[in-house]
């Protein structure tokens, strides 16, 4: 699709239904899947993607409960009764979004506004409330952002960043086992640990 949505919610739950992560924020529909910032943040927590299966529900409208939601399409189908469903949305979502959305709803693309049932209505606010995705994988590691795993930090003098194993072996960056969020936290690891260990060295 290539469209980012802005403020927007998500959780992350695992196979046991439990919520493990949410956040809110951007993110993006590209060409392979989910990406973005939540998004990004949010694979930290998906530890065992290879074992595990993880769900991620999309909020389109955190702001609003599903009361107000509804109030808020009742507003805009007053404003295009006698138009198709497909073309009542647009001040709702993104023009990219409509047609999934549609597709998702079940409701007739075609059917008019007026003749939209109140239970159609509840169906499509529980939908723009919780999309949900299966994760099925990651990228692979060559398109990462943020990698964890390396050399373990109980194996590191944090004063000098030499290894407590081989003498004048000092570490920096990534190759230590430490990430943290996209926003600029790993470049900080990255110099700060980068500098204490050119200059111990």
């Amino acid at each position: 699709l290539g469209l980012t949505l802005k403020n927007i919610s998500i959780k992350v739950k695992n196979s046991k239904n439990k919520t493990i992560y949410t956040d809110f924020g951007e993110m993006m529909f590209a060409h392979f899947g989910l990406t973005g910032p939540v998004i990004l943040s949010a694979s930290a927590h998906m530890k065992n993607i290879k074992s595990e299966h993880y769900m991620i529900e999309l909020d389109l409208k955190p702001g609003l409960s599903e009361k107000q939601l509804d109030e808020r399409i009742l507003r805009d189908f007053s404003e295009n009764l006698n138009k198709d469903f497909k073309n009542s949305l647009n001040k709702l979502m993104p023009k990219k979004l409509i047609d999934p959305i549609i597709e998702m709803s079940e409701i007739d693309p075609l059917k008019k506004v007026n003749s939209i049932t109140k239970s159609e209505r509840t169906a499509l606010v529980k939908l723009l409330k919780c999309i949900k995705f299966s994760v099925v994988d990651f990228c692979p590691i060559e398109q990462a952002i943020v990698t964890s795993g390396g050399i373990n930090v109980k194996e590191i003098n944090p004063s000098t960043m030499e290894s407590k194993i081989v003498d004048g072996l000092f570490f920096a960056g990534e190759i230590i086992d430490v990430d943290a969020y996209t926003g600029g936290f790993n470049l900080q690891i990255a110099f700060s640990s980068g500098f204490l260990a050119g200059t111990s060295c």
